[in-house]
């Protein structure tokens, strides 16, 4: 692995644009549990129920309940990782432009990434459905369930449910970068949830270089990414930040 780490250290450092793709695997680490594979909140939690926006919008005390407590008290809880830290480090460095994000956990942010474009939403805030105002997680009240905004409207994660459309923005926004970028990292995800899982492919058959970082194969393994490094995503991010700073720091002489 340590020449993978290399390979990789010496491609981003090459790279002019940089965009990472991140799944639930990077916010493992961090004790949020992941939504799909073994072990993960749909195993529990019937998705087409809980997860719909038809049955929050129906019994949203039922979803709060079943689904939404825990999770935002894990979210609230949690703390962004070596992972999480890595890629904040490489934008600090120039290295990296842009995250598309999977996760609604708001840990990229946490780490000091600006630039996140978040897929799916983000569960670290509630948004009123009747005025739209958004909340952090730290300002709502869930002693009564649904929690409520001041102006009396129920309290929904401003996460994507289940029956509900992509925003527009992230998904137009996600496939200019994609477009754009010569280096892709995907980092943490299963590379099958679309339309995210498409971003990679759209990477590569724009020339870009495509690395994984993940535990497994995943369905571009072998096809659309140019070598996998199977390791965790803070290890791996540790080793390849301890191999490209010596790098940057030789291009600056």
């Amino acid at each position: 692995m340590t020449d993978m780490i290399r390979r990789a250290a010496e491609d981003i450092a090459a790279a002019e644009y940089v965009v990472a793709l991140t799944g639930a695997g990077i916010s493992v680490e961090s004790g949020i549990p992941p939504f799909r594979g073994k072990g993960g909140i749909w195993d529990r939690v019937d998705p087409m129920t809980f997860g719909h926006i038809d049955t929050f919008e129906e019994s949203p005390e039922k979803v709060w309940r079943v689904l939404i407590r825990d999770l935002k008290t894990i979210i609230e809880q949690a703390e962004p990782n070596d992972g999480h830290r890595g890629l904040a480090r490489l934008e600090a460095m120039g290295r990296l432009s842009t995250i598309i994000t999977q996760n609604v956990d708001g840990l990229h942010q946490a780490a000091g990434n600006t630039d996140v474009i978040e897929f799916h939403g983000n569960c670290a805030r509630q948004r009123c459905m009747d005025c739209g105002n958004r909340l952090a997680n730290s300002a709502v009240d869930i002693s009564a369930l649904p929690p409520r905004c001041g102006c009396g409207g129920v309290l929904r994660p401003d996460w994507v449910f289940f029956g509900e459309a992509i925003p527009e923005d992230a998904l137009r926004r996600s496939g200019q970068m994609a477009a754009r970028c010569d280096m892709m990292l995907v980092v943490g995800t299963s590379a099958i949830v679309q339309p995210a899982a498409h971003m990679p492919i759209i990477a590569k058959e724009n020339g870009a270089t495509v690395i994984e970082i993940n535990p497994e194969r995943t369905p571009l393994t072998g096809h659309f990414s140019d070598y996998l490094i199977r390791g965790r995503a803070g290890a791996v991010m540790n080793g390849i930040l301890a191999a490209l700073e010596p790098l940057m720091a030789e291009r600056s002489r």
